[in-house]
């Protein structure tokens, strides 16, 4: 409790109050249990007919109560508890609403409570939550709301952060205060909310000076994060809530909220049609294990519980083994670049669905499918014709036509039934699975679940869809109901899969049949700094995507260069030490080039006891506060404090298109700071940067 002589400040004495009242209500009135249908039916009766008596001033909460019973007559439809209001966390956002010379409170959170003077309303409630998300303070609004024109001002907006509770956090225009615990509120403003530090100078030839990793806590002094949806803002709010029906594109940079916003947009669609967006008829498709465990406990913390969370690989293999019981299960580790390559190029699947059209009067059975597979990708006449030979050599379509007759030739005794062989069992390359369940879509017809019924997903979300090829896009959007409710995410300058091919939106759209009208464009990066984004921006050679605007400044991208590892791992034991004791929440990624240099450094750095040490493998991220080592190639997706890449020299990052953007990648995965070193020659691709 504050002294005294430490009085609240006005702002948070307000919110204290609101809060208080709140919690009284709801600890009094607690939301009654076992409403009928019949109960709701007269109770929306009673209130239309109160609307129409009623003064213009008050019609404004009879709205909002009938549109939560609304939804409360869906929930009791189909058999689903309400929501309850949390009396220890009952909202995140408070915006006081002035209409006809009268203001009224009104608060967000993820439930619903409009009796005895509560107005707390689920973001998801579109009328309401558009006034939070798209409007200022001090803002005048005009909105259709229940088929009414509504029309006033944005008195307050402001978003809270409430534990256990307690009011920890009070975010306003001109900045937020934090509770401090014993040492009460501290207040930062909006214009000095800017990071700290890193400004010493680095390491000359093995010798430590005096540089720095950390400052983190300066712009976040408290860890209670505010709840992710207070956050979303104007653009992400009006893609969430776009018509159910059709294609939602999205393009943005790094930190821009494309997952965020995806994931909202399930929440929005489940909450406003729960009939149609059921969950257990919607897929989410990421593209590595990490993301796909993060996402997964993600959705159930937004109110959907029951959503399939899984990869692509993941995914197409059951099916494969579902629709193509006698093709063999082995996956080839060793496929040549150049089979890749053919495999996933459009032109190979468009070869693929001229065929199987063109000769309508063949069996519509799976063998058959097979049969149209096999054919298209072992015809080197067909091949030649329509792969281009910049992209395609003769040579390497050799190598193809070579690696594929010999793949067929093991294959034929095998689907005949002879199994006896004493040779290992034939094997397809992961690339065959998109090409074998778009051939079985084209001849046979839709996919089928594990429970022998055709796919119809109700909504479909697809991240990072710049590293999916057109074929493997097409083969989920033809597994969605008619409707095609689908969410695409992605960012061109990630594209870090070779073989894909990814060369423009505009491209890409137009070979798996969307419309460029689809496309949205996230313009803010809100998860690095200034230099961050600056310098990722920089290392890739210019393009045709809009650069992000950045909300914050920071330290420098530094660069410290080593006489041998043993130094770097030196240097970094006593940063990362430092920066665990004053940071103990934060999260570090050293990123490396290879699974080598992972183990040197986490060897190195462990010997040198440092604490709360991992090595990932496998993308099994453990999501906590310590330092993770790791290399680049498997944290698309994910996010740090702080990230140090290890290595950055020539050996390991030349200068191609694939290896900028995957340090570009690798950069972007940092909110406070970055760092990188070298031992060896640093790589040309390295922007200007301050050297140590």
């Amino acid at each position: 409790m504050e002294t005294p002589s430490q009085p609240l400040p006005p702002v948070v004495a307000e919110e204290n109050a609101e809060l208080g009242n709140v919690r009284r209500l709801l600890l009094e009135n607690p939301e009654s249990k076992g409403a009928t249908e019949a109960q709701v039916v007269f109770e929306l009766l009673r209130i239309r007919d109160e609307i129409n008596t009623a003064k213009e001033e008050d019609k404004g909460a009879l709205f909002q109560q009938a549109e939560q019973l609304n939804y409360l007559y869906e929930q009791i439809r189909r058999g689903k508890q309400a929501e309850k209001v949390d009396p220890d966390s009952p909202y995140f956002g408070h915006l006081r609403l002035r209409e006809n010379g009268r203001s009224r409170d009104v608060f967000l959170g993820k439930a619903t409570q409009l009796d005895h003077g509560l107005r707390i309303v689920d973001w998801r409630n579109a009328p309401i939550s558009k006034l939070f998300y798209q409007y200022k303070e001090g803002d005048e609004y005009m909105e259709e709301m229940a088929e009414t024109v509504r029309e006033g001002t944005i008195d307050v907006r402001r978003t809270v952060h409430i534990a256990r509770g307690e009011l920890r956090r009070v975010g306003t225009p001109d900045g937020t205060w934090v509770h401090e615990g014993g040492n009460g509120w501290t207040f930062t403003s909006t214009e000095m909310r800017k990071l700290a530090g890193g400004e010493g100078q680095a390491l000359r030839a093995g010798r430590q000076q005096d540089a720095r990793l950390g400052s983190g806590s300066k712009l976040r002094p408290d860890k209670h994060l505010p709840d992710i949806a207070s956050l979303i803002d104007p653009e992400q709010f009006q893609v969430i809530t776009a018509p159910e029906a059709g294609v939602v594109v999205l393009r943005g940079s790094a930190g821009s909220g494309k997952t965020t916003v995806a994931l909202h947009r399930i929440a929005y669609l489940c909450f406003a049609a729960p009939h149609r967006f059921q969950p257990g008829r919607i897929l989410v498709m990421v593209w590595g294990k990490a993301l796909r465990d993060y996402v997964a406990h993600v959705l159930p913390a937004l109110g959907v519980e029951g959503v399939d969370v899984t990869t692509w690989s993941e995914w197409s293999r059951s099916a494969v083994r579902r629709h193509f019981p006698d093709l063999p299960g082995s996956l080839s580790e060793a496929t040549p670049e150049p089979v890749t390559r053919v495999k996933v190029h459009p032109t190979v699947a468009a070869l693929l669905e001229q065929r199987i059209r063109s000769t309508p009067h063949l069996p519509q059975t799976w063998d058959q499918a097979i049969d149209d597979w096999a054919t298209v990708i072992s015809d080197r006449a067909l091949l030649r014709e329509v792969l281009p030979v910049s992209e395609v050599s003769d040579g390497a379509l050799d190598r193809h036509v070579d690696w594929v007759s010999r793949q067929q030739h093991a294959l034929a005794p095998w689907l005949e039934g002879d199994k006896s062989s004493d040779d290992e069992s034939p094997e397809l390359d992961a690339e065959d699975d998109a090409l074998l369940l778009r051939a079985y879509q084209l001849r046979v017809g839709p996919l089928i679940s594990k429970k022998k019924k055709p796919f119809r997903f109700a909504h479909l979300a697809l991240d990072e869809v710049q590293d999916f090829s057109p074929v493997e896009v097409q083969v989920l959007l033809d597994a969605c109901d008619p409707e095609r409710s689908v969410t695409l995410a992605g960012d061109v300058r990630q594209h870090i899969s070779e073989a894909q091919g990814f060369v423009s939106w505009t491209d890409f759209l137009d070979r798996i049949g969307v419309p460029t009208t689809a496309l949205n464009t996230l313009e803010v990066s809100y998860r690095s700094t200034h230099p961050i984004t600056s310098f990722a921006v920089d290392l890739l050679q210019s393009d045709d995507e809009p650069v992000p605007r950045t909300t914050r400044d920071g330290p420098p991208v530094e660069l410290f260069r080593f006489s041998d590892h043993g130094a770097a791992v030196a240097f970094l034991a006593e940063e990362l030490k430092r920066l665990v004791q004053l940071e103990p929440l934060a999260n570090v990624a050293l990123l490396t080039p290879d699974p080598g240099l992972s183990r040197m450094y986490f060897d190195g750095l462990t010997n040198a006891q440092v604490p709360a040490m991992r090595l990932v493998q496998n993308q099994q991220f453990a999501f906590a506060p310590g330092i993770d080592v790791v290399e680049a190639a498997q944290v698309k997706g994910l996010e740090f404090d702080y990230v140090v890449i290890i290595e950055a020299s020539r050996n390991f990052w030349p200068d191609t298109p694939h290896h900028r953007r995957l340090l570009h990648v690798a950069a972007t995965r940092a909110i406070h700071q970055l760092w990188l070193t070298s031992v060896s020659e640093p790589s040309s691709i390295l922007p200007a940067v301050r050297e140590g």
